[in-house]
């Protein structure tokens, strides 16, 4: 948080402290939900693990972000409180700093890139807040923000680059180990860095014994680059918006390789399928970055079998339509969807056999595409797509089987 001139002394990790995390955690008190901590038999039983979830998708706005926002928000003098603050954010920083700023009186602008989930802008213009939209990552959104400062005599919030904002996060990791003190390892997603800071700032300091693993998107591998000290090539459309950052803070990145023992990367499969299992699992909606620690472990189950866990929910704020995706390609990856592709001669009653054969497998038909001028089959053929709904996969491999003994021409339209 920029609430001095630039010029200072640049942070270093001597400005984060145990005693720093306490002293927010005392500030902040009444004002941020002490959210729920409980241990998961059923995901304990799949990862061979045992894992406690914090929820903090339970926080008013959905997302752990208001604890650093509201600890930065506090350190304003009169007068900056009086000129307002301005931040740059793909969506929980900004919510947290809006609805706190809104509670407070302090005037809020928040420039998000384009690409944010509408869901997110609406949420953070719900709670108060004046949201600018500029660029496509944040990076863009943050460039824009420090000319608005600039413009405008405005505060600028970093929303993870600060002694402040971390030491705001690492509150929930006080809270995890006032729970569960005997956690092995605390997997926690980083974007910028800001929640990993604190959280293992607290760490070192309460049980020095404790694995800190941090949790990227592989797309977006840029504090594991800094880290290890390679050029990443970030980019791309990932389902974990909320920790898509290309530029790691230059303050959290000397922390974590100071106090975290490894960075770990993950997949779009494997998000997803973590954002699935959450919901149908423990009930809870989580966004794709809340889900990154989650997904970690079940790629990696060999790393973390036999260990005792924490793992941070860190934000539930995700499209309703996304999550619908989610869950429909989480059930065509199980194979309970399916979609198959059969060839048939175009003539009276061809589609009522092959209809026949789907009910004696009781496999329940959701759609059917016809397709007989954009294909290279003879004029008397046609392509029909079939989406299907099945108990599981060998269901539908049983079916197939019988088609092709009928002689159909069938094959499995594979999710990329």
């Amino acid at each position: 948080m920029t609430i001095q001139p630039d010029a200072i002394t640049p942070a270093t990790p001597a400005d984060l402290t145990i005693d720093d995390v306490r002293a927010a955690a005392a500030r902040i008190e009444g004002a941020v939900v002490r959210t729920p901590m409980m241990h998961s038999i059923t995901l304990s039983q799949i990862t061979g693990a045992e894992i406690w979830l914090k929820f903090e998708n339970l926080q008013f706005t959905a997302a752990y972000k208001e604890r650093g926002a509201l600890n930065a928000l506090l350190h304003l003098t009169d007068e900056q409180k009086r000129r307002g603050v301005i931040a740059a954010s793909a969506g929980n920083h900004s919510q947290g700093l809006s609805y706190h700023g809104t509670r407070l009186g302090v005037p809020v602008t928040i420039v998000m890139p384009r690409t944010t989930p509408t869901v997110k802008v609406m949420q953070t213009e719900s709670v108060g807040g004046n949201v600018v939209l500029e660029g496509e990552t944040f990076d863009d959104a943050a460039a824009h923000a420090r000319e608005l400062e600039v413009e405008r005599g405005l505060t600028f919030v970093h929303p993870f680059d600060d002694p402040l904002i971390a030491a705001g996060q690492g509150t929930v990791a006080l809270e995890m180990l006032d729970v569960k003190p005997a956690l092995d390892c605390l997997v926690t997603p980083i974007g910028g860095g800001g929640l990993i800071s604190g959280m293992a700032t607290v760490a070192r300091a309460l049980n020095p014994d404790i694995e800190m693993v941090g949790v990227q998107a592989e797309l977006f591998p840029s504090m594991y680059a800094a880290i290890k000290g390679t050029d990443p090539a970030c980019g791309g459309d990932t389902l974990a918006e909320g920790i898509a950052v290309k530029r790691p803070g230059a303050f959290t990145a000397q922390v974590i390789k100071d106090r975290v023992d490894d960075i770990m990367l993950v997949d779009e499969p494997s998000l997803e399928k973590a954002v699935a299992l959450l919901l149908q699992i423990e009930k809870t909606v989580v966004e794709g970055a809340g889900a990154a620690g989650l997904a970690a472990v079940l790629a990696n189950t060999d790393r973390f079998v036999g260990k005792t866990i924490g793992l941070v929910l860190c934000g539930g704020n995700i499209d309703t339509r996304l999550l619908a995706n989610v869950l429909l390609r989480d059930l065509a990856r199980q194979g309970r969807l399916a979609r198959l592709r059969v060839t048939l001669q175009d003539r009276p009653g061809a589609l009522f056999k092959v209809m026949r054969l789907f009910d004696e497998h009781n496999v329940n038909i959701i759609e059917i595409y016809h397709q007989r001028i954009f294909t290279t089959l003879p004029a008397k053929g046609l392509i029909t797509d079939i989406e299907c709904e099945a108990r599981d996969a060998a269901q539908v491999e049983r079916l197939v089987a019988a088609l092709k003994k009928a002689r159909y021409a069938v094959q499995v339209v594979e999710l990329n």
